[in-house]
């Protein structure tokens, strides 16, 4: 069914879903009678769809943790199982991003999280010795689902808000997806303490009843907003605009940091440093869990203090972070390791909230500076949300192929050196260089702009 001016919400159609006709957030009467308890509805929702999509995504890097000798699959072919759901996950998010505004938004959140019983179902009939590498890879490959998820989920939550709200309602919905990392991590290190590293279908068996269920509460509670539509000139023009491309870059760094050590702290523990299934699995599940609940902080600060100087500071900090990974490993300090590890989780966190909210932004102030130049201001806005709706699409399928790029450095490392110490020292490289074109690119504009001015990149 649909609806205008939703003051109060309509019955709901259960095989429709609610299509709300006529939905603008930024109108602070609507806003406050309706629109923020229909907004934050989808949000909670959203996440909790979100949430079970990044943990079928990563399913494999806790899959590995399980392989021992008798899988006949060494470490080498362990990170390749990453890297192939990583890249998968990654090349998913373009058509997710389409697929909100094609289908609506609540409806294709039934639908992706409906495809998550693929890679599940399947897994729990071929996860066992004596399976062929090859049918490892197609599994890991079909957990990609699971990582398109995120585009979509974003993509539509960015409709509900209003722009001073984008940075924590983004960071919320972000935040509650990646701890769907730590959460499976988590229950794998249950499964390994009390049963043994003999049984990872366990996992399954609490995954598959809960994607049915988080996807009979979106379809039950979610709604669709009829004015969202494929925009392919938005999409062009995304394309062409250097910010998506800069932006790309930098979240490559920090998501594309953060989902790739989620595939990769376990294994790398393992490797490096000696550890069995039950003391790395002790461990992984640290990182992913404070760089998820630290994101919407991230957001937050973006807020109030401006995105290019959250992400400025956060990017020097994962470069120092790197260093202490690379001393710990000349040492053989497994603590010092750790801790530098665990380190650069938490601010890949920050810096995934800080990049989000730039996104959006980046493109009103630019907006606002064609109204100071004389153009109509509902028309430059509304330009600003297509561009940035699309271009949000694409940042987040580009930055997730960081987490590719991660496990394929980590698996020439360790094939060459037997240490991850090379991977690191390329990945202090790229975050200095992420800091780098954070300044030139934002950070003059932002420390130039008055302080009265809301729009901060």
């Amino acid at each position: 069914m649909t609806t205008t001016a939703p003051d109060a919400p309509p019955a709901r159609s259960r095989l429709a879903g609610r299509w709300i006709e006529d939905w603008n957030p930024e109108d602070k009467g609507f806003w406050e009678r309706a629109g923020a308890t229909i907004a934050n509805r989808n949000l909670w929702f959203s996440i909790f769809v979100e949430h079970v999509g990044f943990s079928v995504w990563t399913l494999w890097s806790v899959f590995v943790l399980f392989m021992g000798p008798e899988y006949g699959v060494d470490a080498a072919g362990k990170f390749f199982l990453g890297a192939t759901a990583t890249l998968v996950g990654a090349v998913l998010r373009v058509p997710y991003t389409f697929a909100v505004a094609r289908f609506g938004g609540r409806n294709w959140t039934v639908v992706s999280g409906l495809l998550l019983l693929i890679p599940t179902v399947a897994a729990a009939i071929v996860l066992q010795p004596g399976t062929p590498y090859w049918v490892f890879v197609l599994m890991a490959a079909l957990a990609g689902f699971g990582g398109g998820n995120f585009a979509s989920s974003m993509t539509n939550i960015n409709t509900f808000f209003p722009d001073h709200r984008k940075g924590a309602a983004l960071g919320l919905n972000a935040g509650g997806g990646n701890l769907g990392v730590a959460v499976i991590q988590l229950i794998a290190l249950f499964v390994i303490a009390t049963i043994g590293a003999g049984e990872p279908r366990l996992l399954l068996a609490i995954y598959i009843p809960l994607i049915v269920i988080c996807s009979v509460c979106a379809a039950l509670y979610m709604d669709n907003i009829a004015s969202v539509r494929n925009d392919t000139g938005a999409f062009r023009l995304a394309v062409a605009d250097k910010h998506t491309a800069i932006m790309s870059v930098l979240y490559i760094g920090t998501f594309g940091s953060f989902i790739g050590y989620s595939f990769a702290f376990g294994l790398v523990l393992q490797t490096q440093f000696g550890r069995t299934p039950l003391q790395a699995a002790a461990v992984t599940f640290i990182g992913p869990l404070l760089g998820s609940f630290i994101r919407p902080v991230g957001g937050w600060l973006a807020d109030r203090v401006g995105g290019a100087r959250v992400t400025t500071v956060n990017f020097l900090a994962m470069a120092a972070s790197t260093l202490v990974c690379i001393l710990a490993s000349g040492a053989g300090s497994l603590a010092l390791f750790t801790v530098g590890f665990i380190a650069l989780f938490v601010f890949s966190g920050l810096g995934n909230g800080s990049t989000y909210k730039m996104i959006p932004a980046i493109f009103r102030a630019h907006a606002l500076e064609k109204v100071a130049a004389g153009a109509a201001e509902e028309q430059a806005l509304l330009e600003a949300r297509r561009i940035s709706g699309a271009a949000i699409g694409l940042i987040s399928a580009v930055g997730a192929l960081g987490g590719l790029l991660i496990n394929l450095a980590f698996r020439q490392s360790f094939a060459t050196t037997q240490s991850g110490a090379p991977a690191f020292w390329a990945f202090l490289a790229f975050y200095l260089v992420c800091t780098v074109v954070t300044v030139l690119c934002y950070g003059r504009a932002e420390a130039a702009r008055p302080a009265a001015v809301p729009a901060r990149v």
